[in-house]
């Protein structure tokens, strides 16, 4: 019998298999169809019904038609959050396109590395953030400012009649966002229709998430969290309430105004976030499960703030790549501080634990994660040495080890590839080593992480000078603060710089720095 992939598109396997093939857009519609008067976005200025809000994503998607933007072609963004972020992820669902969500606080140095990557054919930029892109450089001819330029163009354009989504294959990409890379530079990571309809089904299955839940997009709408959570809504029927940032007293508004499924709550932010709702004597009118990186949060603040909100705290494991899942399917309960972590494995995916040659190791040993699951993203954008690295056999890798416990619980150990997560950024140290070598000055150097009771963690940066330079004798770590500050995003910068002799790096016996040992070295956090 013939496979739907090798049949005529009008043999019955193939009708049969396109059936099956939703797009994020195509759900989308289906919740314009069954309540167009209904709200699907929300600012402090007002609200935008589901049919405004669809009218005005098909007249950009009018747009990138008439400039021959179209399936497989990228298009930045690089905004703050607001209204126009959601119709840009709907444009792209509508034509095909890819939307690749610029981060805002990177350096020109990063920020011209990661549009170089995709080479969009159109970005959109707002106000706020023009002058960024100008000095990058390259693109004027290819932005478009919302504010004035872009009301401008979606009054002209007429609605597009959305040919594209007729055969659009759910494995085509739809976002890339971005992520740290072991290099120093970030990576795209490509997610695909299908990723983003499942994570949708798996948070609402596995978190109790009604469709008529809001959900409040004040995280950058360039990270997961916001994206999957935001184009998850629209397509259940919800409304995303946009925030323009973490403003404490605006979020502690809206969750006293409005039911909310999940209330994304980063490390460093909790213990704020319940001194405010605290002070103004909030009540929330209902929250089905709060926060995210329970193991960067101090217990009692855990404690404090799902008493605060009546909502159990989210202990999960996830990723850019994977969405919630390996680990999703562990709430904290209420009022209660945490005294172990281990976590629940989705049973939306597969979960190996495996040691450097794949083998699968055996329960109490610790062995690197690896996944299979329908969550997964597509790999990365141009990167395929590191896609045959890791998606090896198959399966996954997510560069972080873990242990099976008896009960089939999962004990976070370390990571395999060192990563520094503060407060909800990730951050690999050779993105900072990367920027501090570049100084003739120094001879190595070596960033460790250091728990914060804020952030979660911080860098801290240990550096050797470079012997018999007499320039290298008055270098200062003020020197090295600026060098950072010009190249870095401030959330990479290090907090913390420690001159050391060369020969004071502990080493393995293949020369590699072991930052275990460094750790030892830090002082107290203040």
């Amino acid at each position: 019998m013939s496979t739907a992939s090798s049949a005529p598109a009008s043999s019955a396997p193939a009708l049969i298999a396109r059936s099956a093939q939703s797009t994020v857009a195509g759900l989308f519609l289906q919740q314009v169809r069954r309540g167009p008067s209904r709200p699907a976005a929300q600012t402090r200025e007002g609200t935008v019904s589901y049919g405004t809000l669809a009218d005005r994503a098909r007249r950009l998607a009018s747009e990138l038609e008439r400039r021959s933007i179209g399936r497989g072609d990228r298009i930045a963004i690089l905004s703050e959050n607001r209204v126009e972020y959601l119709e840009a992820y709907l444009a792209a669902a509508m034509t095909g396109a890819i939307l690749a969500c610029q981060n805002w606080r990177l350096s020109t140095a990063e920020l011209n590395h990661c549009l170089g990557l995709v080479e969009p054919s159109l970005v959109l930029v707002s106000e706020r953030h023009a002058e960024k892109l100008a000095t990058v450089g390259g693109y004027d001819g290819k932005a478009l400012v919302l504010g004035e330029a872009y009301e401008t163009a979606l009054a002209a354009a007429t609605p597009s009649s959305l040919s594209a989504l007729e055969d659009l294959d759910p494995e085509a990409p739809l976002l890339i966002l971005y992520t740290s890379g072991t290099t120093g530079l970030p990576k795209g990571a490509v997610i695909s229709h299908r990723a983003q309809i499942v994570r949708n089904m798996v948070t609402r299955a596995e978190f109790s998430i009604a469709a008529a839940d809001s959900f409040v997009a004040w995280s950058p709408m360039y990270h997961m969290g916001a994206a999957d959570n935001s184009i998850g809504t629209l397509m259940a029927g919800g409304k995303v309430i946009v925030v323009d940032g973490f403003d404490q007293g605006h979020l502690a508004e809206v969750i006293r105004d409005e039911p909310i499924g999940w209330l994304l709550l980063m490390p460093g932010m909790v213990g704020g976030f319940a001194a405010e709702i605290e002070a103004r004597g909030v009540t929330a009118k209902g929250i089905k499960v709060c926060g995210v990186m329970a193991d960067l949060v101090p217990p009692a603040e855990i404690a404090r703030i799902t008493r605060l909100l009546d909502a159990p705290y989210a202990n999960t494991f996830g990723a850019t790549e994977t969405g919630c899942p390996p680990c999703s399917s562990s709430l904290i309960p209420v009022g209660t501080a945490p005294t172990s972590l281990s976590k629940e494995q989705s049973v939306f995916c597969e979960v190996r634990l495996v040691d450097p040659d794949g083998n699968e190791v055996a329960d109490g040993d610790p062995g690197e994660l690896a996944m299979r699951g329908p969550t997964l993203f597509s790999g990365y954008w141009r990167n395929d040495e590191t896609n045959r690295e890791d998606f090896r056999r198959g399966w996954f890798h997510m560069g972080d080890v873990f242990v099976r416990n008896p009960d089939g619980s999962l004990d976070f150990v370390d990571r395999v590839k060192y990563l520094i997560k503060s407060g909800g950024e990730n951050i690999y140290p050779a993105e900072i080593e990367r920027v501090i070598l570049a100084d003739p000055r120094v001879v190595d150097a070596a960033v460790v992480r250091r728990p914060d009771a804020k952030w979660g963690e911080v860098p801290i940066a240990f550096v050797a000078r470079r012997e018999g330079s007499p320039e290298a004798d008055g270098l200062t770590d003020a020197d090295l603060y600026a060098r950072c500050r010009a190249e870095l995003a401030g959330y990479k910068q290090p907090k913390g710089i420690i001159f050391i002799a060369m020969e004071d790096f502990p080493r393995s016996a293949s020369g590699k720095i072991q930052r275990h040992e460094l750790e030892k070295r830090l002082p107290a956090a203040d």
